[in-house]
């Protein structure tokens, strides 16, 4: 009898692009597993990353704005929604495998320190290592989610890795994610930084709006268009010109006018002296960092990562929590 996987697996050779990445042609995994007879090998590993503890923890991590108050500031898993549901958008227009690149999309920030690119920069600088949040995310899938990983296939893995720096995604699934994830935060951080007044619409460069939109959605839409009607019967996913430079200046404003030294960044250095203090609290007393069911870990081997993994980890409320706990005194209850 043949099973479910079996005919999503036959749609997709009848249906996608050429250069679509077919989930019977996956480079395999790590450790070698029965298929499932429902779900394709995408599929599976998309829902693990939705079942794992590291997303579930992306609420309460930061995207730009530290802790703000109002209800509809961007998290880090609101982010990642975002990315998915564009990558998404822009996979089915071109016939590309759309688990893959929706599994992509949700892994991708699996990673991200407590309170955004600031936790990202003190652990960057502290951690001889160094430390960036696209390897942490392959670490999170790899070794640190369930004790011992995820076990996802080779494509999750190398789109979640080659989201941002210096690689390239092998997938157009990959290159895709890599692409939506500029698309994503250059307009909800244009979104939120309005909405905190920290800049207004009119501020926005004005040569640079008749190319993207003047509205919230115009400008997604436009670059959504743009990367599909660009790409479009082609071996890689590219954008126009005008369209990568209209970007690319909307980007630079942002770096200018909230990213750095803007009220939005009030909180930054606060941030990152607590990651700081705390990093180096557990460099000294690693065997202080809780097991996963709650007794101490086995410090009796060294584990150069064993710290860093722990805070990468943390929730903004957990990290903050924390460092009350080992730096802040409490009161004399007395008997």
């Amino acid at each position: 009898m043949t099973s479910l996987r079996e005919i999503f697996e036959k749609r997709e050779e009848d249906w996608l692009s050429p250069y679509a990445t077919k989930s019977k042609s996956t480079r395999g995994k790590k450790i070698q597993e029965k298929l499932c007879d429902v779900r394709t090998v995408f599929q599976r590993d998309r829902d693990r990353i939705i079942h794992s503890k590291a997303f579930r923890r992306l609420k309460h991590k930061t995207q730009v704005f530290i802790s703000p108050e109002g209800d509809h500031f961007r998290t880090r898993l609101t982010h990642t929604l975002e990315v998915s549901q564009i990558a998404r958008t822009v996979a089915r227009a071109l016939r590309l495998n759309e688990d893959l690149t929706e599994a992509i999309a949700l892994g991708h920030d699996l990673g991200h320190t407590p309170f955004g690119h600031a936790g990202e920069t003190a652990l960057d600088k502290i951690h001889p290592g160094g430390f960036r949040h696209n390897l942490q995310s392959l670490r999170v899938v790899d070794e640190i989610e369930l004790g011992s990983g995820l076990n996802l296939t080779w494509e999750v893995r190398d789109g979640i890795v080659n989201h941002t720096g210096d690689g390239n995604p092998g997938t157009l699934e990959g290159q895709i994610v890599r692409i939506a994830d500029r698309i994503a935060y250059i307009n909800h951080d244009i979104d939120d930084a309005i909405r905190g007044k920290i800049i207004s619409p009119e501020s926005l460069p004005k040569e640079c709006l008749k190319v993207v939109g003047f509205k919230h959605s115009e400008r997604i839409n436009a670059m959504i268009r743009d990367m599909i009607d660009t790409s479009w019967d082609r071996s890689y996913i590219t954008m126009s010109e005008e369209m990568s430079a209209a970007m690319d200046e909307l980007r630079l404003f942002l770096f200018k006018n909230v990213y750095i030294g803007s009220l939005a960044k009030t909180e930054e250095d606060k941030a990152k002296r607590l990651v700081g203090e705390i990093y180096c609290y557990y460099n000294n007393n690693p065997q202080e960092i809780p097991g996963e069911d709650g007794r101490n870990n086995d410090h009796t081997s060294k584990n150069d990562n064993l710290v860093v993994d722990y805070i990468a980890g943390m929730t903004d409320r957990y990290a903050i929590s924390i460092y009350r706990k080992i730096f802040v005194p409490t009161g004399f209850s007395g008997i």
